[in-house]
Formats: structure tokens, C-alpha cells, sequence
């Protein structure tokens, strides 16, 4: 076997091309759009490359055809704020074969150590968490947009190697067909109901103050996640929100105030993986045109919720029950959805997990983040769940 580093265009494009034959005949695998995962690799399209490098490699048996694939990368920002120095890998894609999976393993362990590194973490992204964090461990069902879907062969991959469980992360789905629970919306009408509490969707005309506002809620409200916790930049959300306006709902991204001060974000996505599913990565003209025609025929039924925050002082007081009402009220004009799904939710925060359990929600796909110690006498500690 041997591995290639991906440097130039032909083997970025073996690079994706190995995911398509790992899952070759897996009908429910959606393949990301190239240009996507591309552009996690384009320091000039990556912020996270200001304070971070990344490589990757394609492993190839020993006919010369492609057996796996994975990447290694370094977030200064934060790999030195774990007791030990911690850098991540992912995506990573490979047959079912312990030999490719381990020499996949030990590059990315051998490039983060060569860069002082004495753990990493895995299967993570290099950029924010909401994409591609986690290996799915239970709910082989059809992947949300930039959620991780895999083998489940994976798991046994990882475990064998000597990854152990950092923290678990559920994935929940919501009928929006059903009425909420009676209880549930007796809070929330309470709370949308106080003259001091406000509830507004974004709108492309108040852009810039509505990010401003979005980085301040979500600076304050997950800066209690000390460890992982990474600020959120105006400019990042912006050219997010940009990149992603083709497919973007308005009244899909909410914030709430109390008085004028912004307390709570949600965000959510159509889940346009219900679309990319009949592109193959692509997005060339014919694929474009073909994205349109299925977008304008309301092929999209289902959406993503990718976050939500409340600041501390604010939560326990209903306004997460109040955005979701709101977002309720959404969901019924728009007749052709189905279903939300909330990915993710980690097991160090419970108090998102009683939300989401409480407006009827069901968990319905399970993920682990693990970690990997190079020093193998090195005392394992996991992430911290609260009441443990």
C-alpha cells in the first residue's frame, strides 16, 4: 500500500473520487458537492487557515487502485487548550480493511505529532462543528446537509485502532405535521406574548446588524464550552450567509431580543441534500439547471436546524420555546415540508436535548466524536457530562 498527499488538481479530484467508489453501491449515501469540500481544503476560501494548516493523502493498494482517503489539520486557536495538545482528522473514507484504515490512521497521527500534537480527535471538520463532526453510529437513514454519514463498518475501524469515546452527539427529527404539545406552546405563547421580548427572522436588507448581533449571542452563549469553544467572526457569518444564498429561507434564521439586546439564535437550512442527491458532486451547468428545477418543483421537504443558542442569563426563561414557535408558524405556511432535523446536540448539553425533547422531537441518529492519544500510558479523559 501507499500514500499519496494531495497537491495538485488530479489527485484533489482522486481525493473525492474515493468517496464515490466506497459508497458506490450504498443508495442512501448523498455525495457533497466537490466544490464544497474543496473549499475546506482552499486556504483562500478557509478563515480557519489564518490560525491553522490542514493536509491530506490518498492511500492506494498495492494494483494502484484507491483504498482510502484522510485528512489532518491543526487549529491553533484551540489545540492547545486540551491537556494535550490536540489537533483533528477526518474526512476520512476507506474499504473494509483494518491494514488501509491503520496506515490511514497513522499518517494523519504522524503529520499532527512531526507538528507537536499528542492527541487528535476524529472524524472532525476544519471549520465549525455544525458540518461534519462525528461518526454515525446508529440511523443509517438519508444524511441532512453536511452531516456525516458513513459505513458502519467505520466504528469497528476506529475502536480497533485504539479511538475512545470524547462524547457522544444525537441527531433529532421532528414530524412538523403534528401539533406541538399542548404544554410546549402554552410557554411559548407566553413568552412571545411580553412586550419585551421581540422574535424576528433575518432579511438580506438588515445583513450587517442582524450577523453583528448573531456573533454576539453565539460568542456569549458558547463561551461556557471552554474547551472546543472558538469566537464567531461577523465577516465569517457573512460570507456564509452568501455562499449559501441559493438555497437560504429568511424565515428559516430567527433572533430574539430582550428590549434590544440580542439573547437567542436559531438557524436552520432546507435540507438540500434532498437535491444534491441526483447531482453526484457536481455542479456544473447541466447540474445548475437541474438544481433550480428541482428547488423550483418543491423537491426539498425537509430542513436542517443548525443551531441554537441562548445566552446564560437568558435561558431557563422560554425564549427557545418561543423561536421554535415561531419557526412552527413557518413550517405550516410552507405545506410541502415534513420534517426538521436538529443535528447536533452533544451529551455535555442536556438542556438542548430537553428542548428538543420537549416539542416532540424523537432522537433518531447517534454520532461519537472520539479521541486518540498518542501516548497510549497517557490517562484518557473524556469530555465533560454534566451530572457525571
Amino acid at each position: 500500500m501507499q500514500i499519496i498527499e494531495v497537491n495538485n488538481k488530479k489527485r484533489a479530484k482522486l481525493f473525492h473520487d474515493v468517496a464515490r467508489a466506497v459508497y458506490k453501491d450504498d443508495n442512501t449515501w448523498v455525495c457533497p458537492l466537490d466544490k464544497e469540500i474543496e473549499s475546506i481544503f482552499d486556504p483562500t476560501s478557509n478563515v480557519f487557515f489564518e490560525h491553522g494548516t490542514a493536509s491530506r493523502w490518498i492511500l492506494v493498494d498495492d494494483r494502484g487502485i484507491p483504498a482510502g482517503r484522510i485528512a489532518a489539520f491543526i487549529d491553533e486557536n484551540s489545540a492547545r487548550t486540551h491537556k494535550q495538545a490536540t489537533g483533528g482528522m477526518g474526512f476520512f473514507e476507506c474499504v473494509n480493511d483494518e491494514k488501509a484504515a491503520f496506515t490511514l490512521f497513522d499518517k494523519a497521527r504522524d503529520w499532527l505529532k512531526e507538528r507537536g500534537m499528542e492527541a487528535m480527535d476524529g472524524p472532525i471538520n476544519f471549520g465549525e462543528t455544525d458540518k461534519y463532526w462525528g461518526l454515525l453510529v446508529d440511523g443509517y437513514t438519508h444524511p441532512s446537509y453536511e452531516i456525516t454519514y458513513n459505513h458502519s463498518y467505520y466504528r469497528n475501524l476506529y475502536e480497533s485502532y485504539g479511538f475512545k469515546l470524547y462524547y457522544k452527539q444525537e441527531g433529532f427529527h421532528l414530524d412538523v405535521k403534528k401539533e406541538l404539545p399542548e404544554r410546549f406552546i402554552k410557554i411559548a405563547e407566553w413568552i412571545t406574548g411580553k412586550p419585551e421580548y421581540s422574535f424576528h427572522h433575518f432579511t438580506w436588507r438588515d445583513m450587517d446588524k442582524w450577523v453583528n448581533d448573531f456573533a454576539d449571542v453565539y460568542n456569549e452563549a458558547w463561551a461556557s464550552f471552554k474547551t472546543d469553544f472558538k469566537p464567531m467572526v461577523p465577516a465569517y457569518i457573512k460570507k456564509t450567509l452568501k455562499k449559501a444564498r441559493a438555497i437560504i429561507d429568511p424565515e428559516f434564521i430567527w433572533l430574539a431580543y430582550h428590549k434590544d439586546k440580542p439573547i437567542a439564535i436559531y438557524l436552520m437550512w432546507p435540507d438540500v441534500n434532498m437535491i444534491l442527491k441526483h447531482l453526484n458532486g457536481k455542479l456544473d451547468l447541466p447540474s445548475m439547471i437541474k438544481f433550480m428545477y428541482l428547488k423550483k418543483r418543491k423537491t426539498i421537504t425537509r430542513a436542517r436546524g443548525v443551531l441554537m443558542g441562548v445566552i446564560p442569563k437568558y435561558q431557563g426563561r422560554g425564549v427557545e420555546s418561543g423561536i421554535i414557535l415561531k419557526v412552527a408558524e413557518v413550517m405550516k405556511q410552507k405545506t410541502h415540508y415534513e420534517e426538521i432535523e436538529f443535528s447536533w446536540v452533544g451529551d455535555f448539553n442536556p438542556k438542548m436535548r430537553k428542548i428538543f425533547l420537549s416539542v416532540g422531537s424523537v432522537p433518531a441518529k447517534h454520532y461519537i466524536t472520539y479521541r486518540y492519544l498518542f501516548d497510549r500510558n497517557a490517562k484518557f479523559e473524556r469530555y465533560p457530562v454534566p451530572g457525571d
